[in-house]
């Protein structure tokens, strides 16, 4: 509010003590705080009454429009936004028995099984790939075992 930093603050509290006296310095305190908290609630309240007469006259209105014209593209994702999340509403407020409930139900039901279906792909591909590192891990096992083995030499028979 004033910009007061740590320095001003310890100078001004010096300077009270001095002039006020250490006995009358907490009750000194009380009282700014009080002052200072009235102050705060007058400025919350000014706040407010400005807002609700911007609000009656129309202001925000103009404010989002002049916004809409610096800024076209982010007006228009918040159109794409309010448009997603009207249609995400509505969606939800279709009746079962209606032609498109019954469409919905269909969808959501073939969009589960594709999941199913892609989840159940997916754990198969990865069984398949751990048998095939078993596998490979057995193979390079049995290889090095067979040669720790002892040659036996071919003898004349």
């Amino acid at each position: 509010m004033f910009d007061l930093g740590w320095t001003e603050l310890l100078v001004i509290g010096v300077v009270a003590l001095i002039v006020v006296g250490p006995k009358d310095l907490p009750v000194l305190f009380r009282q700014v705080g009080r002052f200072v908290g009235k102050a705060k609630g007058m400025a919350r309240e000014f706040t407010s009454a400005m807002n609700d007469a911007a609000d009656e006259s129309g202001m925000r209105d103009v404010s989002k429009t002049l916004k809409s014209a610096t800024n076209p593209l982010g007006t228009a994702m918040d159109g794409v936004k309010d448009a997603a999340r009207d249609v995400s509403s509505s969606l939800r407020n279709i009746d079962a028995d209606s032609e498109t409930g019954k469409l919905a139900k269909e969808r959501a039901d073939k969009v589960k099984k594709i999941q199913a279906s892609t989840a159940r792909a997916a754990a198969d591909r990865k069984a398949r790939e751990a048998e095939e590192a078993r596998n490979a891990a057995d193979a390079a096992e049995a290889a090095v075992t067979a040669d720790e083995t002892p040659d036996t030499p071919k003898g004349d028979t």
